[in-house]
């Protein structure tokens, strides 16, 4: 039997994730937990987009490292600890260029596939 290796509905480009993340801090004024994130981006993307915890965490770690993201520790609204996370300016910066990458790659895959 074959395994089935077409790529499920969920697979992001590699980088795209950590955009999205950064994206989603920069829309909600509040910080937001790992769980708040990824409920964000599925239903913003009306569940074509589902990122799981083994990708997100690493991904929230990195961007913390880069100082991209600012995490403090406090109460979930289910009164549970969570980390929240908030934008740091060079979050909004990196986040700006991410952007204009993402939209230069989008606009030549767009000139491939569509109709000449």
């Amino acid at each position: 039997m074959a395994k089935d290796t077409a790529p499920h509905k969920s697979d992001l480009l590699p980088g795209t994730l950590e955009m999205l993340i950064l994206k989603t801090l920069d829309r909600n004024d509040e910080p937001m937990h790992g769980y708040g994130i990824a409920l964000y981006i599925k239903q913003i993307s009306r569940d074509v987009l589902r990122v799981e915890e083994g990708s997100l965490y690493p991904a929230l770690q990195r961007l913390a490292v880069k100082g991209l993201i600012n995490g403090a520790w406090r109460d979930s609204e289910t009164g549970r600890r969570a980390r929240f996370y908030k934008l740091t300016a060079a979050g909004r910066k990196q986040l700006i260029e991410e952007l204009a990458d993402f939209e230069n790659v989008l606009q030549g895959i767009l000139r491939v596939v569509q109709p000449a």
